[in-house]
C-alpha cells in the first residue's frame, strides 16, 4: 500500500507520526479540506504530466489550475497529464494519493510558486484519505524538488 510507502519514507526522519489518515475520503481538494478542516487553497495536490520520456509532478496550491501558456515555455511541450491507469506504475501512487514523496526512481518534481503564500500546506501521503501538514520549507526538503516553478493561474 502506498500509504505505507510514504510512511516508511517519513519514519526515516522520524516523522512518520505527522501522516494524517482519515476516516473519509481525502482524493480530491474539496474532500481533503473537509476531511482537514481547512481552506482547499491550502491542500497542495499533485499533478502528474508526460514531459516527452520524463515524468513530473507539479506539486500546486488547492485553488491553482495550470496556464497553458506558462507551461509549455517552462516544459516545451503542451501539458498532458498521467491518465488513471498510468498514475500508480509510473509514479508509485495512485490517483487520489500521489504526493511527492516517496515516488519511483527518475520522477521529476516541481513546487509552483502558488504554494508559496501560505505558511503550511497539506500534500497526501500515498492514498486517498491520507495527508500530512508540512512549512513550505519542510516540503521544499521532504519532495527532493527540482525547483520552483510558476506554471499555474489562480
Amino acid at each position: 500500500m502506498s500509504v505505507e510507502r510514504v510512511k516508511s519514507y517519513f519514519k526515516d526522519m522520524g516523522m512518520e507520526e505527522r501522516v494524517l489518515e482519515f476516516e473519509v475520503s481525502s482524493a480530491t481538494v474539496e474532500l481533503a479540506a473537509q476531511a482537514l478542516h481547512c481552506e482547499p487553497c491550502r491542500i497542495a495536490k499533485t499533478l502528474s504530466f508526460h514531459v516527452g520520456e520524463r515524468i513530473v509532478l507539479i506539486v500546486a496550491a488547492g485553488d491553482a489550475k495550470i496556464d497553458n501558456p506558462k507551461y509549455k515555455a517552462k516544459f516545451g511541450t503542451k501539458a498532458k497529464m498521467l491518465s488513471y491507469e498510468e498514475a500508480e506504475p509510473l509514479i508509485g501512487h495512485a490517483v487520489g494519493g500521489v504526493c511527492p514523496f516517496a515516488v519511483n526512481e527518475g520522477v521529476e518534481v516541481y513546487l509552483d510558486e502558488s504554494l508559496k503564500r501560505f505558511e503550511t500546506v497539506f500534500p497526501a501521503c500515498g492514498s486517498s484519505n491520507s495527508a500530512i501538514e508540512l512549512t513550505i520549507p519542510e516540503l521544499e526538503q521532504y519532495s527532493k524538488y527540482a525547483e520552483w516553478i510558476d506554471v499555474c493561474k489562480l
